[in-house]
């Protein structure tokens, strides 16, 4: 072989990119992250990455959904429909708080944080993300509570986006954990003053 002969590049991988940028998104949210970060992080030049994404918030719902797959709180699971609100949502809220807060770096919910981006594309993919969770925790509370569901889904939703700006703003991992503790003693409280109910 020639000594001379240049080695060629190996090919780019589109899903180790989507990785990373998964990371970078997470780490310093939507807007803070630039294209240069991007393709510096990728160690590719602009065009090959529009070929390879389109554009910085296709990656971003790329992103976004590898966050799903991997990381989303087990909402099936943990809102099984033989669990009692009682006790279903504070172990929901203890989850996220242990999810949002257990790394050092990436911190808080990827979609949560993304719904605050200043870009409106981007922050629009994440909404519609984020309502499928919400529209499944209102689900789940319309099976024992229908009449106050709408109310107790915004106060599990509101209490979830604190969790997450909270871990995001440097809260330790303990102080996370307790907040989600009082908040689902509150809700037990809340449910359990109601009556029992059971699913129809």
């Amino acid at each position: 072989m020639n000594a001379k002969t240049r080695q060629r590049r190996p090919a780019f991988d589109r899903e180790a990119g989507v990785a990373i940028a998964q990371a970078l998104f997470h780490e310093r949210g939507y807007d803070a992250v630039s294209l240069a970060d991007l393709t510096q992080a990728m160690d590719i030049k602009p065009p090959s990455f529009y070929a390879a994404y389109g554009s910085k918030a296709e990656l971003f719902e790329r992103a976004m959904l590898r966050y799903v797959q991997e990381h989303a709180l087990p909402l099936a699971e943990l809102l099984a429909p033989e669990k009692a609100p009682s006790e279903a949502l504070p172990a929901l809220l203890l989850a996220a708080a242990e999810q949002y807060g257990q790394d050092s770096l990436l911190r808080g919910c990827m979609i949560t944080e993304g719904m605050r981006a200043d870009d409106q594309a981007a922050r629009g993919m994440a909404e519609n993300l984020g309502n499928r969770g919400i529209q499944a925790i209102r689900d789940y509370l319309d099976r024992f509570h229908p009449q106050g569901a709408q109310a107790m889904a915004d106060y599990v939703v509101i209490t979830l986006r604190g969790l997450s700006a909270s871990a995001c703003n440097g809260m330790p991992y303990e102080r996370l954990m307790q907040v989600a503790r009082t908040a689902g003693r509150f809700i037990a409280h809340e449910l359990e003053a109601d009556g029992p109910k059971t699913a129809s």
